[in-house]
C-alpha cells in the first residue's frame, strides 16, 4: 500500500516531534481524527505527563490528553522509534539568537535525530516557522546524510504553523493549512495528510513559497501593531485617547481593520518571525526597512510603560527606586499560560534595574519558567485588598478576563493600565493611567 492510500484509510502512523504549544494541539487532532500518533520530544518530564494523562497546556486539557491516550497516543524519548512513523512532522522552536538572527539549532538537531532513523516512503514536514529556503537549504542537506534522496526515497514538504493559542473560535482543526512541498509528490502526499484533519489545505508551489506566507501574515500584524504603538505615543503627548480613536475608525464597514496598542510583542511569533525575512533579505541586499522599523518601535515599548510608570509616581511625589510595584499578567496575552517574549518580562526586569521592588500575579502563570535570556525567579502572588493598598503602583500588562479591573481600581492607590483593561470602570478613574 502506498502512502497516499495509507493516509486515505487513515492506517498511516505520523510522528509529531516536539510536544509543545504546536505539536501536542496537532497530536490530539490527528489522534481524534483516527490516526495513531507517537509524540517526541527531549524533555521526559513532558513525556512522563502526558503518557500519566496529565497537560502542561491550558488549552489542551487533562481530560483530552486522556482522551488521547485511550486512542491510542504515545509520547517518548526515543527517537529511534521514529522509524515506525510513516509521516514526521517536526513541531520545534525557532527563535532568534541575541543578535536578532536566526537560530536554527533546533531544526538542524532535529534533522540530526531523524536522520539514523529515515527510511524509505516515509514524509517529513516542517511546520516551525522560518525563513525561505529552510527546508531545501538546512534540513534537506540532513536528512540526506542518511544516504537516502529526498523526493526520490522519501518525501518533504513545508507546512507553517498556525496555532492561535487560547482562540476558541480557531482550533487547530479549523485553520486552514497552507502546504508546499519540494515536487509533486511530497505536496500531495502532505496536502492528503493535512486533508484529513483540518478543514482546508492550501497548496502553494514549493516550500519557499509556504514559508513565505507564514513570513508575511505575521509581518502584516507586526507592522500594523507597531502603527497603532507609535500613534499611541503621539495621541497621549496630544492628550487624545487612541483606544477611542481606533473603536471609532472601526465603525468603517469597508477599508479598515482594527489593531490595538499595547506594551509590547510577546509570543513565538510576531516579535521573531518578522526578523528571520530581515536576516534572508540581506542575502538579496534588499533593505526591509517597514518590518525594522516596526521591530524598532514595538521593542520599544516596554520601556514606554516604565516611563509612564515614572512619570504617574512622580505626580504623587514618589520614585520608581523603592516603589512597590504589582504587575498584572505575565503572560504574552490574555487568557493563555504562555510568557514566551511577554513583555511583562521586560517591563519587570527594567523596573528592578530602576530599583523598584517588583511582584507580579498571574492566575495562568504560578511561577515563571526558566528561560535562556531572562534568569528570573519569581513567583505569582494572591490578589488581595492588601496587597493591592500596600503597592504604590499597579501595571497592567495582560488583560486575563478573570480579573475584576474595578475592584483592582478600587483598591490600588495608582494603576498603568497598557491594555486599556479599565475601560468599563466607573469609580476612581483619576487613578488610572493610560500608557
Amino acid at each position: 500500500m502506498d502512502l497516499q492510500q495509507s493516509i486515505l484509510e487513515r492506517k498511516a502512523r505520523v510522528g509529531i516531534i516536539g510536544m509543545g504549544y504546536v505539536g501536542l494541539p496537532l497530536a490530539r487532532v490527528f489522534t481524534e481524527k483516527g490516526f495513531r500518533v507517537l509524540g517526541f520530544d527531549i524533555d521526559a518530564t513532558k513525556v512522563g505527563h502526558l503518557n500519566a494523562g496529565r497537560s502542561y497546556i491550558k488549552h489542551v486539557d487533562a481530560d483530552k490528553v486522556k482522551a488521547m491516550r485511550a486512542a491510542g497516543f504515545a509520547a517518548t524519548v526515543d527517537f529511534a522509534r521514529l522509524e515506525e512513523a510513516d509521516a514526521i512532522i517536526i513541531c520545534v522552536p525557532t527563535p532568534l539568537t541575541r543578535q536578532r538572527e536566526p537560530d536554527m539549532s533546533y531544526i538542524v538537531k532535529t534533522g540530526e535525530s531523524i536522520t539514523p532513523h529515515l527510511r524509505r516512503g516515509q514524509l517529513v514536514v516542517l511546520e516551525s516557522t522560518t525563513y525561505p529556503g529552510t527546508t531545501v537549504e538546512v534540513l534537506q542537506p540532513i536528512l540526506e546524510k542518511s544516504g537516502l534522496k529526498a523526493g526520490t526515497d522519501f518525501l518533504l514538504a513545508f507546512s507553517p504553523e498556525r496555532e492561535d493559542p487560547g482562540n476558541p473560535k480557531y482550533s487547530t482543526e479549523k485553520i486552514p493549512k497552507v502546504v508546499g512541498g519540494i515536487d509533486k509528490l511530497s505536496q500531495e502526499t502532505a496536502a492528503a495528510l493535512y486533508g484529513q484533519v483540518v478543514v482546508q489545505v492550501v497548496q502553494v508551489s514549493s516550500t519557499q513559497a509556504a514559508e513565505a506566507t507564514k513570513l508575511l501574515e505575521n509581518i502584516y500584524r507586526c507592522i500594523n501593531i507597531a502603527l497603532v504603538n507609535e500613534l499611541k505615543v503621539l495621541f497621549d503627548r496630544m492628550g487624545i485617547d487612541v483606544w477611542e480613536v481606533i473603536e471609532a475608525a472601526s465603525t468603517k464597514p469597508f477599508g479598515y481593520q482594527p489593531f490595538w496598542p499595547g506594551p509590547g510583542l510577546g509570543g513565538h511569533c510576531i516579535p521573531i518571525d518578522p526578523f528571520y525575512l530581515t536576516w534572508k533579505a540581506r542575502e538579496y541586499e534588499i533593505p526591509t526597512r517597514f518590518i525594522e522599523l516596526a521591530g524598532e518601535i514595538n521593542a520599544g515599548m516596554p520601556l514606554w510603560v516604565v516611563q509612564k510608570t515614572a512619570d504617574a509616581l512622580n505626580q504623587t511625589r514618589k520614585t520608581i527606586n523603592g516603589s512597590r510595584i504589582l504587575i498584572l499578567g505575565a503572560a504574552y496575552k490574555a487568557d493563555v499560560d504562555d510568557v514566551r517574549e511577554s513583555p511583562a518580562i521586560r517591563i519587570i526586569e527594567l523596573l528592578e534595574e530602576r530599583g523598584a521592588q517588583v511582584c507580579y500575579h498571574d492566575p495562568w502563570i504560578p511561577r515563571m519558567p526558566e528561560m535562556r535570556a531572562h534568569p528570573m525567579v519569581k513567583t505569582s502572588v494572591t490578589l488581595t485588598e492588601d496587597l493591592l493598598r500596600g503597592t504604590d503602583a499597579v501595571v497592567i500588562v495582560t488583560a486575563h478576563s478573570n480579573v475584576d479591573y474595578a475592584w483592582v481600581v478600587k483598591h490600588a492607590p495608582l494603576v498603568i493600565d497598557s491594555r486599556n483593561a479599565t475601560k468599563a470602570v466607573k469609580d476612581g478613574r483619576e487613578k488610572i493611567v493610560k500608557a
